[in-house]
């Protein structure tokens, strides 16, 4: 009897949690829809001001009510570290595109893809691991959803 009620009370702690953690990731896959749709509105937005490539990411995220740092080597050191193969939408993408660090961010969207504002281009999406650019500078990721 003893056994049985151990079980019984097991199954009811775990669905108390597991229906927490379900709604938890269905609020952070809400959240990440939100942030891509406010980001895709950029798209085609010249480089430059409040656009350089952390402050449009600084303003996308501001828009759905949560702050980040300015910079994209502070945006890097604000988020939890998230390996490549584990990224989700929403997450944060860095760069070293200029041989000195963290020196630019994008926003990941899925599919391999990011949105971010280039100097060429302004906001675009890019292939995350392009062979001829994006692939070679990648440094890392982060969660801050």
């Amino acid at each position: 009897m003893k056994k049985v009620l151990t079980a019984f009370f097991s199954m009811i702690i775990l669905l108390a949690f597991s229906g927490n953690v379900f709604a938890a990731n269905e609020e952070d896959t809400t959240a990440a829809e939100n942030i891509i749709a406010s980001a895709e509105k950029y798209i085609g937005t010249p480089y430059g001001g409040d656009f350089d490539c952390s402050g449009y990411v600084y303003k996308v995220f501001n828009e759905n009510g949560i702050e980040l740092p300015r910079s994209s080597r502070t945006q890097y050191k604000h988020g939890e570290s998230v390996e490549k193969a584990n990224l989700q939408k929403g997450d944060l993408v860095f760069f070293n595109t200029s041989g000195s660090g963290i020196s630019h961010v994008g926003i990941y969207i899925g599919d391999n893809k990011f949105i971010h504002s280039s100097t060429s281009n302004g906001v675009m999406i890019s292939k995350l691991n392009d062979p001829y650019y994006w692939g070679k500078r990648y440094v890392g990721a982060a969660k801050v959803l």
